[in-house]
């Protein structure tokens, strides 16, 4: 017999379908409420000082299920950590007297922040810096947005924190530090006083849980013996992200590059495409051989473009979205990896069973040298020699002869 479900008991779809008056537990102190008129509404249940409280969390579906879940463990936590969870979203929203505040010349957080940013910016290498500062403030930060910042304390941050702390760990601490920097420029303006309520270190490392550690350049990556079946699996998929996926995998490329590429960067009869260096992340050309799987992919997508972009998205003028490639993952059931992964399966490849050498692995994966006189000193980039490789790693990804494969523009089953 199986056993009964303490928590998520209920589905998205479950919850579509309920209209019986009550209160219907997901588990965790977490209930929707269906009132007599059909309306639904997410509560949180929890313990305080020896009272049962109750807290409205939104209504459903403006308010889904999973982002329910999220404020419902944001919620828990506080509640473990010794924090009423009512008092700490009043205090965020700031209950200050605001024509005061603007009347002292203290600004809110958000005001600040966004002012933060427009002085800053000049020094992002990268215009999807720019961007990113500005979304998750204004996506993940909406308690303390209006909050003015020298009232900006440790509830609030925590309020910002605890629905993606879990979930979203390397957004997360993304935007803690981001809200560090704010409050720390605040703090040498003279617009703040104390310790800086977003620290980590002696700080917020003594009251959220920890995560797994995420640094750059190190990804959940296929073991390279296993990319025959894998790739058997992804020539199954119907989709462009999974074209986009696989030419990632043939070249070598990082995500960006591959959804960002254009036609003019390709020159089919060479079998070459040329990164221009703006789109480079050592802001540097690099050209990639195309092994003859990638060259057949990029020609048959050139029969059917319809713009300036090899993987044209859902809007007009747009790549295909940076998420569109991890979502395939997902649905292929490999949740577990990540597609710049495939670049350590490469790289793993040539260092392990192939025959070409670390230079030419290095060449291929566009890494800056760090030794300048060695970086000065190799000055081509071994064009025949790298498609030689490339072509070896295209033949080593190759499916199995008998095993799933399907031929490419053809649905699973059809004649080919």
């Amino acid at each position: 017999m199986a056993e009964k479900r303490t928590i998520n008991r209920l589905t998205a779809r479950r919850v579509e379908s309920l209209t019986e008056p009550g209160r219907h537990a997901d588990g965790g102190n977490l209930y929707l409420t269906v009132r007599p008129g059909g309306s639904r509404q997410w509560v949180f249940f929890f313990r305080w000082q020896g009272r049962l409280k109750e807290m409205s969390l939104g209504a459903f579906p403006a308010l889904s299920l999973a982002k329910a879940r999220q404020l419902a463990i944001g919620a828990r936590v506080l509640v473990g950590g010794g924090v009423d969870p009512l008092e700490a979203r009043r205090r965020a929203r700031g209950d200050l007297d605001r024509a005061e505040q603007a009347a002292a010349g203290i600004p809110t957080f958000g005001a600040y922040a966004l002012a933060l940013v427009d002085r800053i910016e000049g020094g992002f290498r990268n215009p999807k810096h720019r961007q990113q500062w500005r979304s998750t403030l204004k996506t993940y930060c909406r308690s303390i947005w209006d909050v003015p910042i020298d009232k900006v304390d440790a509830t609030g941050v925590l309020a910002c924190l605890m629905p993606i702390w879990q979930s979203k760990p390397e957004t997360a601490q993304r935007v803690r530090g981001r809200i560090e920097r704010v409050l720390n420029s605040a703090k040498a303006e003279g617009l703040r006083a104390g310790e800086n309520p977003a620290a980590w270190r002696g700080h917020l490392d003594a009251t959220l849980p920890k995560v797994g550690k995420l640094s750059r350049g190190h990804h959940a990556a296929l073991p390279y013996p296993d990319m025959p079946n894998f790739m058997a699996a992804l020539r199954s998929r119907e989709a462009i992200a999974a074209l986009a996926l696989e030419l990632a995998i043939l070249t070598a490329a990082r995500t960006g590059e591959v959804l960002g590429a254009r036609w003019a960067e390709f020159d089919l009869d060479a079998g070459l495409w040329t990164v221009p260096a703006g789109r480079m992340k050592a802001h540097k050309e690099h050209r990639i051989p195309l092994a003859a799987r990638a060259l057949d992919i990029v020609k048959r997508l050139a029969e059917a473009q319809t713009g300036e972009h090899v993987f044209p998205g859902q809007r007009p003028a747009r790549p295909l979205s940076s998420m569109s490639m991890l979502m395939l993952l997902r649905r292929m059931g490999r949740g577990d990896l990540t597609a710049h992964g495939f670049r350590s399966a490469f790289s793993d490849w040539a260092s392990e069973v192939s025959p070409f050498s670390g230079e030419l692995r290095e060449t291929a994966l566009a890494h800056t040298i760090a030794n300048k006189a060695e970086a000065a000193y190799r000055r081509g980039d071994a064009l025949e020699r790298r498609r030689a490789m490339m072509e070896a790693w295209g033949q080593w990804c190759e499916p199995k002869t008998g095993g799933n494969v399907v031929a490419f523009g053809k649905p699973a089953g059809a004649a080919v």
